[in-house]
Formats: C-alpha cells, structure tokens, sequence
C-alpha cells in the first residue's frame, strides 16, 4: 500500500496532497534506486556520497559528509570504505590535524560519478514526462512557496557553548 491509499475524502486535501507527494517521492526513488543497482552496481547512498565529493573537489571531512548527507557517521564510514576498497574515493590527510582527513573521488571515481550522474538526470527527466514543462515549471515554483513559508517560521537555531 503507498502512502496515498492512507488518505481518505474526510481527510483535509492538504493532508492528501503531502501523501500524494510522498508516494511520488518513493516510486522516483524506488525506480532511481534499481536503476543505480542494474546499470552501475551500486547503492543511492554510495551515489549521494560520491555525489557530495563531486561538489567539493578538496573533498570533505567525514563529520562534514555525515551532516550533508544527514545520516550518521557509522554509515558515512562503512560506504566510504567500500569506495575506497574499489579505487574510487581516496583519504587525504588534513595539514596540522593528524586524526583528521578528507575524502575526496579519485580520477577514476570521478570518471564513473560523471556517467552515474548523466544516466541519474535522465531517470529524474523521465520521471517528470507526463508533466509539460510549463506545468514542471508551476509545481516547483509552488512548493518553492511551501518551502519558503517553511523556512520562514522555523524557530532561529542557537549554538550552545
């Protein structure tokens, strides 16, 4: 059962529409995780990861690819080990810090990213197909609206000493 079959017509359409996008969200993310699995023998996370190193060329600190990639830093560990058994990411010491190091994508993890991510853009276009482009175009600039109002009533964060 998706995530949509849980609203009902009682229910407010507001309510309908975030299980309507929820259930979207899952079947691109369903279809983009097999994809990934078939044609690169790899997992959405390894993706998302190699993903954050292709954005940062220096690379990142492991406590900085846990928080972009907002999970823990055990599973940050694990795929960055197995990146590393396969030549595609590497662990660069940092000057003046002896415990700390970046990871940054190899040449050849670099290589195989640009191909993953190339195949990774279609799969999304084609997601979207059914929608003209105007009308790709209207939904973004509405949830823009939705994220800007969520934004904009979030509680201002203080660090704690």
């Amino acid at each position: 059962m998706d995530m949509e079959a849980r609203g009902h017509s009682e229910h407010p359409e507001a309510l309908r529409l975030w299980l309507r996008m929820l259930t979207c969200t899952q079947l691109v993310e369903k279809q983009v995780r097999t994809h990934l699995r078939e044609q690169f023998d790899t997992t959405l996370p390894r993706f998302d990861l190699m993903a954050q190193l292709e954005r940062n060329p220096e690379g990142l600190k492991m406590n900085e690819l846990s928080r972009r990639m907002m999970v823990t830093g055990g599973n940050v560990t694990g795929v960055t080990d197995q990146l590393v058994t396969e030549g595609l990411v590497e662990r660069v010491s940092v000057e003046g810090d002896r415990r700390a190091y970046r990871v940054r994508l190899t040449a050849r993890g670099r290589k195989v990213f640009d191909e993953m991510a190339r195949q990774h853009e279609a799969w999304i276009v084609a997601a979207f197909e059914s929608l003209s482009q105007r009308e790709v175009e209207s939904l973004h600039k509405l949830l823009g609206k939705v994220k800007q109002h969520h934004n904009a009533n979030q509680p201002e964060k203080t660090e704690t000493p």
